[in-house]
């Protein structure tokens, strides 16, 4: 099926990524674009983030960029406006930002807690925050919201500010679904497990495993029942139905993508 989200205009935030393939934000967008979305494209570097537009372009999608730091409300209310200056409006809000710290509370500092709860939790407020207004005066929207499965059981390393924000993700989702869906708004929340994304390479094997990528690979690999890793597209489809029309009867709610590693006993 195509064109799920013709005639929609979507933001999507970490639209660039840290290194070749498919991270979570490039992902949605390319995938957004290729089903008829018109998106602006959010990342606070330019590179990655020109190479995202690059392969909207290459297939004829509708994108355009905008560099903001989604942990600052000035920032982010000024890329809604980009959004509508550009498109008209705003339809669907991916806050897809984020990133995980090594640490429990006796080794992550005070002020590494507080930087993890701004980059996983604040951005998807503020996101919520400025996005909502537009939404409204549409008659409608769709928010997808990008957790993890670090926010729902402990997955093999300690990281208690993320873990914490990621949780928190998933009831501010459940919360601002039921006091928005009056507005014709839907929040729901992607929950995705240990992707092979280039966030692995980039900065993950270097806070575990000793650097090791490979055996940081084998130690991720080993929790998933299927037998695979996914990557950033299986975040990307999993937000197109939640934000696509085939959804309109579904907020408040979760779709976990973890090839089954949160169903184990171990």
């Amino acid at each position: 099926m195509a064109g799920r989200l013709d005639g929609k205009v979507a933001v999507v935030t970490g639209a660039g990524s840290v290194g070749n393939g498919w991270g979570n934000g490039r992902a949605t967008a390319v995938v957004f674009a290729r089903e008829g979305a018109r998106v602006l494209a959010v990342d606070r570097a330019p590179e990655p983030l020109s190479a995202t537009l690059d392969l909207i372009a290459e297939e004829g999608g509708t994108a355009q960029g905008h560099i903001c730091d989604v942990t600052d409300s000035a920032a982010v209310e000024a890329m809604i406006a980009a959004a509508i200056a550009a498109f008209g409006g705003v339809d669907v809000m991916v806050n897809n930002v984020g990133g995980s710290r090594h640490g429990g509370p006796t080794e992550l500092d005070e002020a590494g807690w507080r930087a993890q709860i701004e980059l996983n939790l604040t951005s998807v407020y503020l996101g919520c925050r400025h996005a909502i207004p537009a939404m409204r005066a549409r008659g409608g929207g769709a928010i997808v919201n990008i957790a993890s499965t670090s926010g729902q059981r402990f997955t093999g390393s300690p990281q208690v500010a993320y873990a914490s924000a990621k949780a928190a993700v998933i009831q501010l989702s459940k919360v601002t679904a039921v006091e928005h869906a009056p507005h014709g708004i839907r929040v729901n929340t992607v929950v995705p497990g240990q992707l092979h994304t280039p966030l692995v390479e980039a900065r993950l094997a270097g806070q575990r495993a000793g650097g090791d990528v490979d055996a940081l690979l084998a130690q991720r690999l080993a929790r998933i029942p299927l037998g695979f890793m996914g990557d950033g597209r299986d975040t990307a489809h999993a937000a197109l139905f939640l934000a696509s029309d085939e959804a309109r009867f579904v907020t408040g709610t979760e779709i976990v993508v973890d090839g089954g590693m949160t169903a184990r006993c171990d």
